[in-house]
């Protein structure tokens, strides 16, 4: 995936307007921070993203302002190869690698980003009895990272059916291409009020 991919424009955010980060019935909020690993980094890595240098900022700007109430996820290749997995490793063979590879490791900015050990997960989406655990049913989470239009996209529309308020911070997420990036946020913005596409900036001014 080429660098010299055109940055993202700007595109007509759906009917949802971004709101203030309230607290959920726990009295937190959560930052998610979905898969910030060399493989959907490293420009020479097939699926790296060429945005995301751009979004690493930003995404230390959120963890910062929510201390210790981030988690930070890594996309495993566990899943069991006897199911639909397998064909999918079978046309990504790059990333059919041992669990060990560096691949998988997070990006070295994102090493620091929460004291809580990574969540590593075989799915493309997140969500699920893993974080829900910590952050609670029905919980306010703000979701960044990579890639908008695979694994954070999976999540934000896993978490929205499990019943928990979700912000996008969507400058703070990076796409495999503009155009993929724009489309998943716009499919995210279809499901207000469950999701709400927001950026950086507003996230830090409405943090509660």
């Amino acid at each position: 995936m080429s660098a010299s991919v055109a940055e993202p424009a700007s595109v007509a955010e759906p009917a949802s307007v971004a709101e203030p980060v309230e607290a959920s019935a726990s009295g937190q909020t959560w930052l998610v921070v979905i898969d910030p690993q060399n493989i959907f980094a490293a420009t020479d890595s097939e699926w790296g993203s060429p945005f995301f240098a751009e979004a690493m900022p930003r995404i230390r700007a959120l963890a910062d302002a929510f201390d210790d109430r981030v988690l930070v996820t890594r996309w495993m290749p566990t899943a069991d190869r006897s199911t639909s997995w397998g064909a999918y490793f079978a046309a990504w063979p790059f990333a059919d690698q041992p669990p060990t590879d560096a691949l998988f490791d997070l990006v070295p900015a994102a090493r620091d980003l929460s004291p809580h050990p990574p969540l590593d997960l075989p799915s493309f989406g997140k969500w699920g009895p893993e974080i829900e655990a910590i952050v609670g049913g029905g919980a306010h989470v703000v979701l960044a990272g990579v890639s908008t239009d695979c694994c954070v996209i999976s999540t934000a529309l896993a978490a929205a059916d499990a019943g928990a308020h979700i912000t996008v911070a969507a400058d703070a997420c990076a796409g495999s291409t503009a155009e993929n990036h724009a489309a998943a946020v716009h499919v995210m913005g279809l499901y207000p009020p469950q999701i709400t596409i927001s950026s950086t900036a507003e996230v830090l001014a409405n943090i509660t």
